[in-house]
């Protein structure tokens, strides 16, 4: 059976401009929105319509929540309902100081009581899509208490969880624990979908044939738009995909990039894409420091094509040839 690949909510960055990037390179199973604030929605916010935007496939889109109020996050998740998509996903494991701060994020695993009555209030607002969680370990790596939290969120009627394994303080700087992933996944009979360092397609295949239900793929998605594809080709089930020029990729999310967003976003969202493509480059950073000085489409590709100019064997992917997974840096924990 075909495991789902499903992008992340990633701020700043899993809006439209990507998504319909990483669907043109044949895309993915779903795509999960940026994180949509409920009282931004609810105030009708002019920017709000760039992040309810549920292209390039709507039925592929689920739109990510967070929030700190119960009555808020319910009305927004009413107004979601309402709107074609795959379904509506709460954040419960954003750890950001500034999302905990107001009691949002995975400051809710912290308060299980709080978090069971929301949840509950959610299942009944969302009537017609399915409804996920996504969170961490929480804020410490007590797996009998991940696992209660877990089934808590289950018996509320919760349709579908996705676990990052690191606890809400360790950020990056430690290897995600997907055998977390496992214990979860047997304690419930909901599906479990699992996220953190899928580094390229050979990892994002080797995790899929782990035993979760699904496998999310944030940062690296954003490096390599292609590697829900590459992965499919791993698996033989579609052609491998020919050689990919960077310039041309760069260019194409740019010009993506101001038919989706709005004006006032294009420079942020740009550099944040630039922060995980550019480690495509070997002189990743320098190109970085170039490309931050630059604030439109024609600035930013000049620096590439300056870049590209100088050392022409960066500016191509070889053909992807589908190969086994052999000689894969994978870490299993």
């Amino acid at each position: 059976m075909r495991v789902p690949y499903l992008l992340a909510p990633m701020a700043a960055l899993s809006h439209r401009a990507l998504r319909q990037l990483i669907d043109e390179f044949g895309g993915c199973d779903e795509y999960f929105s940026e994180m949509l604030s409920a009282p931004s929605l609810l105030a009708a916010n002019p920017l709000e319509i760039y992040y309810l935007d549920n292209g390039p496939v709507p039925d592929k889109l689920v739109y990510q929540l967070v929030g700190s109020d119960a009555d808020t996050l319910t009305k927004a998740a009413e107004l979601l309902d309402v709107r074609e998509c795959r379904g509506i996903d709460l954040n419960m494991g954003c750890s950001a100081p500034e999302i905990v701060r107001i009691g949002a994020g995975v400051w809710w695993m912290d308060h299980p009581d709080e978090a069971f009555s929301l949840v509950g209030r959610l299942r009944h607002a969302i009537r017609h899509h399915r409804f996920s969680v996504k969170l961490r370990l929480g804020s410490d790596d007590n797996l009998d208490r991940l696992v209660s939290f877990c089934q808590g969120l289950e018996r509320e009627g919760v349709d579908l969880i996705t676990l990052h394994p690191r606890t809400s303080k360790e950020k990056l700087k430690r290897r995600a624990r997907w055998t977390a992933v496992d214990v979860v996944k047997k304690a419930l009979t909901i599906p479990v979908a699992g996220n953190g360092d899928i580094e390229d397609a050979s990892q994002l295949v080797h995790r899929a044939k782990g035993g979760c239900d699904a496998v999310m793929v944030g940062r690296a998605a954003v490096k390599a738009p292609w590697i829900f594809a590459q992965a499919r080709s791993l698996e033989g089930l579609r052609e491998p995909l020919p050689a990919i020029d960077l310039l041309a990729v760069a260019d194409r999310f740019l010009g993506l990039l101001e038919q989706y967003q709005p004006p006032e976003y294009f420079e942020s969202r740009a550099k944040k894409f630039f922060l995980y493509f550019c480690d495509n480059l070997t002189w990743a950073h320098h190109v970085r420091t170039l490309l931050g000085r630059e604030r439109d489409r024609r600035g930013m590709i000049g620096v590439l094509e300056d870049y590209f100019a100088q050392d022409g064997r960066d500016r191509y992917i070889p053909a992807f040839s589908g190969q086994n997974l052999t000689g894969t840096n994978l870490t299993v924990l």
